[in-house]
């Protein structure tokens, strides 16, 4: 290799990792994000559904393969441990940003989408079913993680 070869490399791998063009595409989606984008959570709706703001869009985020008590469902009474397992996802994810990896089947009837979300390498679906804060709820074709939800 030519002395000065190995620096410029250096330098345009530097200046991928740093500038991130690939983060850019997300911008262009119209009807569906990537299956894998970066979102900051405005709003915790209960312990399993979160608001985000993702390139600029509001969107509302169900966790799959998880089901926390319910709190917030009209007509319902709040369950037992409801109130615990949101304000665990509050404390978690509220405000920040994070990962959300989309289910093969990218939203449900409610038009949320549906994903594995991480904070940093926390996977917070997993850590609702560890901490006895959620049940898992497996519908296929999002089934990718059942087994290890399970073994929780």
């Amino acid at each position: 290799m030519k002395p000065g070869l190995g620096s410029a490399l250096l330098l345009v791998l530097a200046a991928v990792v740093l500038l991130r063009p690939w983060e850019s595409l997300d911008s262009l989606w119209e009807d569906e994000p990537p299956a894998s984008a970066s979102a900051v959570v405005t709003r915790v709706v209960d312990g399993d559904t979160v608001e985000v703001q993702l390139d600029g869009r509001t969107e509302d985020v169900r966790y799959i393969g998880v089901d926390t008590p319910e709190t917030v469902k009209p007509g319902a009474p709040v369950d037992c441990f409801g109130p615990q397992a949101s304000a665990f996802n509050h404390r978690l994810v509220e405000g920040r940003r994070v990962r959300l990896v989309l289910g093969e089947e990218r939203r449900d009837v409610y038009d949320r989408l549906l994903a594995y979300v991480y904070l940093g390498d926390r996977f917070v679906n997993a850590e609702l079913v560890r901490r006895g804060l959620a049940r898992t709820l497996t519908i296929p074709p999002n089934d990718r993680y059942a087994e290890r939800l399970k073994r929780l």
